[in-house]
């Protein structure tokens, strides 16, 4: 397993997301866009449109991570738009497992996340459909939450369950990550780290995103798990 850090672009301007992109293009794997229809979240953001113009202005692949209320609907939408993966949440999602082969039909990887308070053992047999686990360590709708620690044991099991299933599932946190947090979370297990203020709000984005990864790594050389 590798390390990959995704931006979430929840924390960047919006009135400049090229730009601001830009900044973390040659350091970031990913950018994170999060997708909230005011329904499924109490938040209002970004997009099908917003998500096929920024495609044409980053060389980064798009992580497009979607809290709206009806994904069977419009999730494969955002991959036959060229979102490089799409992620829906199981607390939302009406068919799984129709929705998830139609997002990998469209030509873009699976994504299933569950909230903090939702259980992740029901959700193993759905393993086979998808190609990340997206962990949300904290409350969906808002940046700049602080990192829920009682998440962790969930990714603990997560990372049980996938070893188990085998195959190659990445698994993404996703709330509160920072250089004080992403090494407790890859020591239980996470690869995949999406950063939203820790990046954003830093006065070089491009080096926090490089410190991310460097505790990441450490952090999962200590515990063996070696994410790298």
């Amino acid at each position: 397993m590798t390390v990959q850090i995704a931006p979430s672009m929840l924390a960047a301007d919006f009135a400049r997301l090229a730009d601001e992109a830009a900044l973390v293009a040659s350091t970031a794997d990913w950018l994170h866009i999060d997708v909230m229809d005011g329904h499924f979240v109490p938040n209002l953001t970004i997009g099908l449109p917003v998500v096929a113009a920024l495609l044409k202005h980053t060389p980064l692949p798009l992580d497009c991570h979607l809290m709206i209320a009806e994904p069977d609907r419009w999730a494969p939408d955002y991959a036959s738009a060229g979102a490089r993966n799409v992620t829906i949440h199981a607390e939302a999602v009406g068919a799984p497992v129709r929705t998830l082969r139609a997002i990998r039909s469209a030509g873009a990887r699976a994504g299933l996340a569950v909230n903090p308070g939702t259980p992740i053992d029901p959700y193993a047999e759905l393993l086979p459909e998808v190609d990340m686990l997206l962990v949300m360590t904290v409350e969906p709708g808002f940046g700049g939450q602080g990192f829920l620690d009682l998440v962790l044991p969930k990714v603990r099991r997560a990372r049980e369950l996938i070893a188990r299933h085998g195959g190659e599932i990445w698994l993404q946190v996703d709330g509160g990550v920072t250089e004080e947090t992403i090494g407790r979370c890859a020591e239980a297990g996470a690869d995949v780290f999406v950063a939203g203020t820790a990046v954003f709000a830093a006065q070089e984005p491009a080096a926090a995103v490089q410190h991310l990864r460097t505790s990441a790594v450490a952090a999962g050389s200590r515990c063996g798990g070696a994410p790298g």
